[in-house]
């Protein structure tokens, strides 16, 4: 292969942001495992995976609408509400199955709502889905009465799916979430939908022109970033054993962190889905560890913060300069 190539793809791998990221989780679980005895053990590295999978499933379709060139600020609220329906309905009918469909069905008509207010009413997406964290919350707050509501039916199947293990190691959630990151990966790179997706969030103008329904992309974006965050809600659900109200209740910057510190443009149609998962693992390891290192959770706040905004301030300089 000629040197010249050699040199283009070494530009590429560096334009990526991937093998940076990679490199800092490697550097934060070496920093760790010196500091922390603990750190480096089956149980606790299986446990961060499995705390990590609900943020991943929810961040996919989070970054699925950041690529089309939206936000959804939702999945916080929308996290926690699908619990709601899920629970009541079980321990009405005694049947996972028809909780499971009654919590899917709830973020299908709330996703429906975000992306046609947004992609057919044209309203910004920070407004609408902003409201429909405010509204979604005080739906929680009315309907439980700010108590937690228990799973009375206790079926073993829906218990082993928050708290079961594959071969008695990797969660459940862990799995679940692996097979969504792949899933949608795929979709991204090879799927006409994903070129639709990159192409609409990098100029919809230009996608319309292409013969794009750029309308249906955004729409579909929004629908797929609901029935994600469901997914994340009955996984955790599962594992708390309840509806509690305040579940999600600062998920949604979770979410757009991971999302943006692995190199998803705010700006549309930049970044892959590993990189948000290498995101969503870099904030899990660090608060884990800075957990294990017993540093005040206000100082572990403070850090977490000048990451994003680092993230976000490395973000702006390589677009302005593409």
């Amino acid at each position: 292969m000629p040197p010249s190539s050699d040199a283009g793809r070494l530009r590429r791998l560096a334009a990526r942001n991937e093998p940076a990221l990679a490199f800092s989780l490697a550097v934060l679980i070496v920093f760790f495992t010196l500091a922390a005895d603990t750190f480096l053990t089956q149980r606790n590295i299986t446990n961060v995976l499995g705390q990590a999978a609900f943020p991943l499933i929810a961040g996919v379709g989070v970054a699925i609408v950041v690529l089309a060139g939206e936000i959804d600020v939702s999945v916080g609220s929308l996290l926690g509400a699908v619990a709601v329906p899920l629970i009541v309905v079980m321990n009405e009918t005694g049947s996972m199955g028809l909780g499971i469909a009654a919590a899917l069905g709830f973020a299908l008509v709330v996703g429906v709502v975000n992306g046609w207010l947004v992609a057919y009413a044209r309203i910004n997406s920070l407004i609408v889905t902003l409201g429909m964290l405010f509204v979604l919350r005080g739906l929680i707050y009315l309907y439980t009465g700010q108590r937690a509501i228990p799973d009375r039916v206790m079926l073993e199947s829906f218990y082993q799916i928050g708290n079961g293990r594959l071969f008695g190691i990797l969660p459940w959630p862990a799995v679940a979430g692996i097979v969504v990151l792949l899933f949608f990966v795929w979709v991204l790179k090879y799927r006409p939908f994903g070129r639709q997706v990159y192409a609409v969030g990098g100029n919809a103008e230009v996608a319309r022109l292409a013969g794009y329904d750029v309308r249906k992309v955004k729409f579909l974006t929004f629908v797929i970033s609901a029935l994600l965050t469901a997914v994340a809600g009955i996984l955790l659900s599962s594992r708390l054993g309840s509806a509690v109200h305040v579940t999600g209740i600062g998920f949604e910057f979770q979410v757009v962190a991971a999302v943006v510190l692995g190199g998803i443009s705010l700006a549309g149609g930049i970044g892959t889905l590993w990189g948000v998962a290498l995101g969503v693992l870099i904030l899990a390891f660090l608060a884990n560890g800075l957990g294990q290192l017993r540093l005040p959770t206000e100082w572990q706040l403070v850090i977490t913060g000048l990451i994003i905004i680092a993230a976000v301030a490395l973000d702006e300089t390589q677009r302005r300069r593409r």
